[in-house]
């Protein structure tokens, strides 16, 4: 296989799972937000699962082929839901929830994408080489790096606005003025990663959260055996 049907074949086996885990991810936090009291993304008509609505053309689509294709944590990142945490009943604490729902997201989105690889493997009969079962190892692989990576506790990702929502407030307000250097963190984050300073921990973490999921669906196995 040529180096262009490499990049093809990654396209097509990522596109799915990439589009819906970031898409997803960003309406999660919207839909907890409205449950808050905050109906900002639901009247700006983001709180849907439909890619379009979501996409960012570096972040959703380029970023992730290119770490991919570099042998990296295939990350990326959609245009934000919008959250005003001032129309939440109870800003600091919802916050935390709000923010913990987008890694929730992707841990759902990971555990279905684990249980159709059961079911292609042991009740179709497919083999690691199929198309199908290819993306749903793409699909718990994407799923479990953007839970783990999201998680860092480091505004402005969304380990970082759960630490602060658990704070007291006196420590809690200039933690979060730390993610007024978001772009910057994300970029440090990425270099991290390139440079192998990050990789050691995003793999560890991924590997946790899949044995969580292999560990969910064992007894589907057991029963499909």
């Amino acid at each position: 296989m040529n180096e262009t049907d490499s990049i093809i074949q990654t396209i097509t086996v990522y596109l799915i799972p990439v589009l819906f885990a970031i898409s997803l991810h960003e309406a999660a936090h919207g839909y907890v937000a409205r449950y808050f009291g905050d109906s900002t993304a639901a009247d700006m008509g983001r709180l849907t699962a439909n890619p379009l609505k979501h996409i960012d053309p570096f972040g959703t689509i380029l970023l992730p082929l290119v770490l991919s294709l570099l042998h990296l944590p295939a990350l990326g990142f959609a245009k934000p839901v919008p959250v005003d945490f001032g129309r939440l009943r109870n800003p600091k604490k919802q916050m935390a929830f709000v923010a913990a729902a987008g890694p929730a997201a992707n841990f759902a989105m990971g555990l279905g994408w684990t249980i159709l690889w059961v079911v292609l493997i042991q009740v179709f009969g497919f083999d690691g080489d199929d198309f199908f079962v290819k993306m749903a190892q793409a699909g718990w692989g994407v799923n479990s790096a953007m839970c783990v990576f999201n998680l860092i506790p480091i505004p402005p990702l969304d380990g970082g606005r759960i630490v602060t929502g658990l704070l007291p407030m006196s420590l809690a307000r200039p933690y979060a003025r730390i993610e007024r250097y978001g772009v910057y963190i994300f970029i440090g984050l990425i270099l991290m990663m390139q440079f192998g300073l990050l990789t050691g921990f995003l793999v560890t973490g991924m590997h946790f959260v899949q044995s969580i999921w292999h560990l969910l669906v064992l007894p589907l196995q057991l029963l499909l055996s």
